[in-house]
């Protein structure tokens, strides 16, 4: 199994598709990664952090403080602590905040913390992702190295049909596996490039 013992960091956005993170979650389990997930104070609202929790087997992070006794979630540590970084759902919102650099949430300090391949399912209306700005904002993530995996055509939550549906979780799964075992393969070689 290509996850095994995988550092995966699952971060989920304000979007309808997060409900569809119980779903990975328990996949990525079952694949024997090791998972824990940040979320956006919005995303609480589609999906409860002790779903995640329960599921993932580790707390939940959504604020940079813990508690009322000063108690901090460290989010360096979390973004080095990670193999890879999936944002899934990733919204216009976090997607717009990543490519300009914005960390006024736990999610954005943490990846701009991380080190390790991140990568963004995005999921919105077709409008929205159509939408040049958020058009411009993947280009701009892409050219920093991100790896953006392709929403899906199919029935929105706004009625409509078209481009915008977060990537199933199995599809998500292999990836991060195929992704893994890219990796694993070229682990130790060198390459020549000219």
């Amino acid at each position: 199994m290509p996850l095994r013992n995988k550092k995966i960091l699952l971060g989920v956005c304000g979007s309808i598709a997060a409900y569809k993170v119980a779903h990975l979650v328990r996949l990525l389990v079952k694949s024997e990664a090791e998972v824990k997930v940040v979320m956006t104070a919005s995303a609480s609202a589609f999906i409860t952090p002790l779903t995640l929790s329960t599921l993932s087997k580790n707390p939940v992070d959504i604020d940079f403080v813990k508690n009322d006794r000063g108690e901090w979630t460290n989010h360096v540590e979390l973004g080095l602590w990670a193999d890879h970084i999936l944002i899934a759902p990733a919204s216009a919102n976090t997607i717009a905040k990543l490519a300009n650099g914005f960390c006024d949430n736990l999610l954005c300090a943490v990846v701009l913390s991380a080190r390790c391949p991140i990568s963004l399912a995005p999921a919105m209306d077709l409008d929205m992702l159509a939408h040049t700005a958020t058009q411009q904002n993947l280009d701009r993530l892409k050219s920093f190295g991100y790896h953006i995996i392709e929403s899906a055509y199919g029935d929105l939550a706004s009625g409509l049909v078209g481009k915008g549906r977060m990537a199933e979780p199995e599809e998500l799964e292999k990836y991060l596996a195929d992704y893994t075992q890219q990796q694993q393969s070229l682990a130790g070689k060198k390459i020549l490039i000219t």
